[in-house]
């Protein structure tokens, strides 16, 4: 269909160039048809949607509701009040008494180790299953793959509740020096953390090329080094990531660790469980924004680590 522009009747030769549509063919370019057409033709792209006002709203509010408790906390660490309630000035004298806090020091120290530990043999198995899980067929596969997954969905408190019964049963023995006194938490960790690490890695090693192992074989490599060579290197960022996963859910556990701990292995988030229970102190806020920091920090240099790794390997040609 052809549409005429119409001219006025009586316009002077200096507005020839004017084109003024007819009425009819004003509605015809104004209809909600024809900017349903246009939308549906040319698609509003996923980078265009940041420059609408509703969802710069939505992600601030997101934000907001994330991030401000933390913020406050760090706020409120510096305060010079014993009650977090008005901010009475700036301070670091919290800071050092949670510095000189012992029992405080102590479970912060706990933690750490747990975590560390934790983190390492989680990462291990957590790979391990994802390779096993990814590569090979075996019988009774998906019954393995759902009992393996059954920490990540069953209740923290469940949990807890069987692995204090089976630490009872199977006479632990207490009293141990440190840190294998921490080796009832730390086992727990790890039960509930490699799942984790085997989801993220399986996940990554969706997108790997078989046809590399092939051409790894194909020039004389062995198993090892096909799987150190070519597998690892792939595996890496679903192994940072994972193993990352992994700490932050070791490092703030605390109804697995309030079950399986003892009165000499306290952990820091069961210690600021025993503070909070009578006040927030500033010193609480302290300890929270020193473990906030170590975290970022560590973030940070895992993250730094795997872009650098990823940097210094060369193209292939």
């Amino acid at each position: 269909m052809k549409y005429t522009a119409c001219m006025k009747p009586n316009s002077s030769i200096s507005n020839h160039n004017q084109i003024n549509p007819c009425p009819a063919l004003r509605r015809v370019l104004e209809s909600p048809e024809l900017s349903h057409a246009l939308v549906m033709k040319n698609p509003i792209a996923p980078l265009d949607y940041a420059r609408r006002w509703w969802m710069r709203l939505t992600l601030l509010g997101v934000f907001v509701f994330l991030y401000a408790p933390i913020v406050t906390l760090v706020a409120f660490s510096f305060n010079n009040s014993r009650r977090n309630i008005v901010w009475r000035g700036f301070t670091f004298k919290y800071y050092e008494k949670a510095w000189n806090n012992d029992s405080l020091f102590e479970a912060f120290t706990n933690s750490l180790t747990i975590a560390f530990v934790s983190t390492l043999i989680s990462t291990v198995l957590g790979a391990l299953v994802a390779v096993l899980l990814w590569r090979f067929r075996f019988p009774l596969k998906s019954v393995y793959e759902g009992v393996a997954s059954l920490p990540i969905v069953i209740p923290e408190i469940c949990m807890g509740v069987a692995m204090l019964a089976f630490f009872a049963r199977s006479g632990w023995p207490s009293g141990l020096p440190w840190p294998l006194n921490l080796g009832a938490i730390t086992i727990a960790h790890i039960s509930f953390s490699f799942p984790f690490v085997a989801v993220v890695v399986r996940a990554r090693l969706a997108s790997f090329n078989r046809e590399l192992e092939e051409a790894a074989r194909d020039l004389g490599a062995s198993e090892w080094q096909t799987f150190r060579d070519v597998l690892i290197p792939h595996m890496r960022p679903g192994l940072v990531a994972g193993a990352l996963l992994a700490f932050t859910l070791s490092l703030d556990d605390f109804v697995i660790t309030f079950f399986t701990s003892g009165p000499d292995t306290v952990t820091f988030p069961v210690k600021v469980y025993s503070m909070v229970r009578f006040s927030v102190t500033p010193e609480v806020n302290a300890a929270s924004t020193a473990l906030i920091v170590i975290t970022l920090l560590l973030t940070t240099l895992a993250l730094w680590m795997q872009n650098r790794s990823q940097s210094g390997t060369p193209e292939p040609a």
